[in-house]
């Protein structure tokens, strides 16, 4: 077993599985199984934080891959945050970005709670008044009787 504060990056996109114990754990949206897969095969940047054998934490960037690119699923098990675990994800998307997005790319995310200051030492800006962040979430379907 590792020292505690024994963190590594991996730059891969985690398993279905991990990426929804993942959301859960760090109080984000459930997905389903079919649509976390999907989801996920989209991705064109994705980091995990591994501790030991465990994934702890993640990061994913989405997007047409050259006008419109989204900051999402920045997650970390409560047991191991407040140890800059978010930073190093966000630090990692954000060299991505650096690297990889055209200059005339527009790059967004949606800062919950208190996440902005994070995203802000990043160079991440608040939008509004100028554009307000809007989402239209589906409503799951009733069973069928």
């Amino acid at each position: 077993m590792p020292p505690p504060d024994h963190y590594h990056l991996r730059y891969a996109v985690p398993d279905v599985a991990t990426y929804r114990h993942l959301r859960a754990a760090a109080g984000l949206s459930p997905k389903s199984a079919e649509a976390a897969a999907a989801g996920l095969a989209g991705s064109l940047f994705a980091v995990q934080v591994v501790h030991g054998e465990d994934v702890v934490g993640m990061g994913r960037v989405i997007g047409d891959g050259g006008c419109f690119y989204q900051v999402v699923d920045i997650a970390v098990l409560p047991a191991h945050q407040g140890r800059g675990l978010g930073r190093r994800i966000v630090q990692a998307i954000a060299d991505f970005i650096d690297r990889e997005v055209p200059a005339s790319a527009y790059v967004s995310l949606f800062a919950d709670g208190t996440a902005q200051h994070l995203y802000a030492r990043f160079g991440f800006a608040v939008t509004a008044p100028a554009s307000i962040g809007m989402a239209r979430v589906k409503a799951a379907s009733p069973a069928a009787p």
